[in-house]
Parts: structure tokens; C-alpha cells; sequence
């Protein structure tokens, strides 16, 4: 998952450096992520794990680093596996 998230996050992110040289917990909108490619890192990790962000996790913490957007990604998928 992290891989693909940091995949997506380098199509969409338009982040002025690689994503490889981002730590997981590091703060994204710090590094330059904005809130346009915040919404297009949204839709790019619908499309690519087949979900859709529920309201209540559709913020700028579910979005602030790729270990935020794994943890967030993972409670979606897990609420999936429940219902």
C-alpha cells in the first residue's frame, strides 16, 4: 500500500521534491502539497484501491502524511471487510 500510495502521491502531489526523500510521518502540506493536489491525491487513491472517502475522513489530518493516508486508507478497507 505504501508503495502506491507514494506512486500516486508523486503523479498528483506536484511536491517540489521526490517523493522518495519523504520520511512516512513527514508533514505533506509542509513539503508543498496543496489543497488542489490534495483532491486529485484523493481521487487517484479512490480510483487505485476501489474506495470512496466517507465524509468524516475527507480532511487535511486524513491527508497530512503517507503514513496518515495509509491509516486512513486501511480503516476504509477494513470498514469494508465488516460490512
Amino acid at each position: 500500500m505504501n508503495k502506491t500510495i507514494r506512486d500516486l502521491l508523486a503523479k498528483f502531489g506536484a511536491l517540489p521534491v521526490a517523493v522518495d526523500q519523504i520520511e512516512d510521518d513527514a508533514d505533506l502540506y509542509a513539503t508543498g502539497l496543496s489543497s488542489f493536489a490534495s483532491v486529485q491525491l484523493m481521487l487517484g487513491i479512490e480510483e487505485a484501491f476501489d474506495i470512496e472517502f466517507p465524509d468524516n475522513l475527507l480532511n487535511r489530518k486524513s491527508f497530512a502524511s503517507i503514513a496518515a493516508i495509509e491509516k486512513t486508507v486501511g480503516l476504509i478497507l477494513d470498514s469494508r471487510k465488516v460490512a
